[in-house]
């Protein structure tokens, strides 16, 4: 039998008040090696499962539903669907795990928190420099996990190119649901064709984890409210927003594999040359065929990503 994983939940807040965010466990739970995999935008924790399944033996895998989407709550105002926020409900969970070690996947979204929590650590870091006493700033996480043990960046990076992003809202607020789970396979199959070929069972297997049934129709996951803060942005929120990640991407002092697809019209193969300039200890791989973003379902997307992060362990 496939291995199956644990549902559990934290307490976070936001200035809205407090939410529960879910999280999926696979592997010992005694293990202090964490493996924090984020998913994208519109998707939840259990996009990981294969990877999850062959990773399990190394890691405690966690693989959380970001708040809005799959199990977790939603949160009461929508204007606080933002990285910020979600870096501040990894910290949570971070709290929660304490890991020895943290090595972080993070598909667009997820890899964005993963460098909003990077930016947070350096600046934590910065600040007990300048005054190490106890108790001069946190002391809630163990200072190892502070910092990534390897960091992999599924096709996204400091720079977003805007076609992507425009064609990711417009679909992010529309409401779909359908009455039978063959229609929502083909919509999926439409709306996340740049996700490159799969096979009918894994388009199925895709689906499942994007809709859930209620009153008897397949309905979205996730809380339509995402798009709120999306239909916010301009010109000067982005300029300002990649000029932080930059940042924290340039902040980075661990291995970092990033991932492209080939067709991505969001990571462009110029930022993902500038990356690999800005950072020494970096390597990225390619998949052909895929777009935005590759779904680490095969084996041939698994076992890179597996043999870069088992590479620590020996």
């Amino acid at each position: 039998m496939p291995l199956q994983p644990r549902l559990d939940y934290v307490t976070c807040a936001s200035p809205a008040g407090l939410h529960r965010m879910a999280y999926w466990e696979w592997g010992d739970p005694g293990n202090d090696r964490v493996l924090l995999c984020v998913h994208g935008l519109t998707r939840a924790g259990r996009d990981f499962d294969e990877l999850a399944q062959h990773m399990a033996g190394d890691f405690r895998v966690v693989c959380p539903d970001v708040v809005g989407r799959g199990a977790s709550d939603w949160l009461l105002n929508p204007s606080f669907y933002t990285v910020p926020q979600y870096v501040a409900d990894m910290t949570t969970l971070l709290a929660r795990l304490r890991p020895a070690t943290l090595d972080w996947v993070g598909t667009s979204m997820g890899g964005l928190i993963g460098l909003g929590l990077a930016g947070t650590a350096a600046m934590t870091a910065a600040m007990r420099a300048a005054d190490p006493r106890p108790g001069a700033c946190s002391q809630d996480l163990p200072r190892q996990a502070l910092r990534f043990n390897r960091l992999v960046l599924n096709d996204v990076g400091p720079r977003l190119e805007a076609p992507a992003l425009m064609r990711i809202g417009a679909y992010v607020g529309q409401p779909a649901a359908f009455a039978t789970l063959a229609e929502a396979v083909q919509a999926t199959r439409q709306t996340a064709a740049t996700f490159g070929p799969h096979t009918s069972e894994q388009w199925e297997t895709f689906t499942r984890r994007a809709y859930r049934q209620q009153e008897g129709r397949w309905v979205k996951h996730y809380d339509q409210g995402l798009a709120v803060p999306l239909a916010g942005q301009n010109a000067e929120s982005y300029a300002a927003g990649e000029k932080v990640l930059w940042q924290a991407y340039d902040a980075l002092d661990c291995p970092v594999l990033i991932l492209r697809g080939a067709e991505s019209d969001l990571l462009s193969a110029a930022t993902l040359a500038e990356m690999r300039a800005r950072n020494t200890r970096s390597t990225a791989i390619e998949f052909a065929g895929v777009g935005h973003a590759p779904t680490l379902m095969t084996p041939e997307q698994i076992e890179p990503v597996a043999a870069f992060l088992r590479s620590s362990l020996k």
